[in-house]
């Protein structure tokens, strides 16, 4: 549906040449939720910009359908516009507008006569559970509501696709799922393929369904989210799954073994079990596996025992149950 092919971003300052985007190619496919992850600085935001066209390509070509998009005029870049819908970290409403102002206001632009314009507001307003607050203002809305109403109005022109700018940054972990779990609704029900851009591993692990990890204007690495969290092949990947700062203390003197959960029952007693069947105490030093569904997504890291037979029965056990471990190097299970 969107497809990159060798797309390059310079920018020109007094100080010389920035490329925020390096030899890009990328395809997205239709109905999906693609993430684009990176550090801050990575070219993440710039890259999704050139979805839109809102910002232009210095090389390269971009197709939206198989339209060559750096090669369409500026009448037609705007009906291919209202296809894509988008929202932000800082939500970008007007606060002089009621929440149904807000969200009618694409509609306006477009041309909506007033009554179909009301009309379809209020079935966003029942889509993001925000049918009490349609008279209610910016100033009167928690976060987390004001980003679902963000969500309502880039929807209000029925968009094949969404773009989300770190759009649950500025939000609590409970609010972000709350949103993540909204976006990934929308997905099924409407179909609307969406692009993620986000620096957090975790919401890449709840929603999306391909990844691609950016480093300097580069994607390093891309592929189905279960494949780049078990077997992270870049740097960049590795240290979004597991900070360095963290991985240097825990690594004070420890060998360490991460197990990762990608979609494992989370009533699976993992601990417990490997206590009581490889006759040892666990030492568990962190872990942020989160229930999702009533599977269990994450990581947890426990301590290898120094003594080798306990070590073997661990690794023997974590096989035998078919979870996936690393300790170092590549991925097993």
């Amino acid at each position: 549906m969107i497809r990159f092919e060798n797309v390059s971003k310079k920018f020109f300052s007094k100080d010389g040449e920035i490329v925020a985007v390096n030899n890009v190619s990328l395809n997205i496919k239709k109905g999906e939720v693609f993430g684009i992850i990176g550090f801050s600085g990575a070219g993440k935001s710039t890259l999704v910009r050139h979805i839109n066209l809102l910002e232009h390509p210095t090389e390269g070509n971009i197709f939206f359908d198989n339209v060559n998009l750096t090669e369409a005029n500026e009448k037609e870049l705007r009906v291919f516009r209202r296809k894509i819908g988008m929202i932000f970290q800082q939500f970008n409403l007007f606060s002089q507008r009621t929440v149904l102002d807000n969200i009618v206001y694409p509609l306006e632009l477009a041309g909506v006569g007033k009554k179909e314009r009301i009309k379809r507001a209020e079935e966003l307003l029942a889509l993001v559970d925000l049918v009490d607050k349609k008279y209610s203002y910016p100033s009167q809305l928690s976060g987390g509501q004001k980003q679902r109403v963000a969500i309502a109005r880039a929807l209000a022109t029925k968009p094949d696709v969404l773009l989300c700018d770190e759009a649950t940054s500025a939000l609590d972990p409970i609010t972000t799922r709350s949103i993540l779990g909204l976006l990934k609704e929308i997905n099924e029900k409407l179909g609307v393929t969406i692009v993620i851009i986000t620096h957090e591993m975790k919401v890449v692990e709840q929603i999306c369904d391909r990844v691609a990890v950016m480093s300097e204007g580069v994607i390093e690495e891309a592929g189905n989210v279960k494949d780049v969290f078990l077997n992270p092949k870049s740097s960049t990947a590795r240290r979004l799954i597991m900070p360095d700062d963290r991985v240097k203390y825990l690594y004070n003197d420890r060998r360490i073994l991460r197990i990762a959960f990608e979609g494992q029952s989370s009533y699976l007693p993992v601990v417990s079990s490997l206590t009581i069947q490889c006759e040892t105490m666990i030492n568990i030093l962190g872990a942020n596996t989160e229930n999702i569904g009533g599977k269990a997504y994450g990581q947890m890291l426990i301590e290898i025992p120094k003594e080798a037979d306990k070590e073997k029965r661990i690794k023997q056990y974590l096989d035998e149950h078919g979870l996936y471990y690393e300790e170092g190097g590549g991925v097993n299970g």
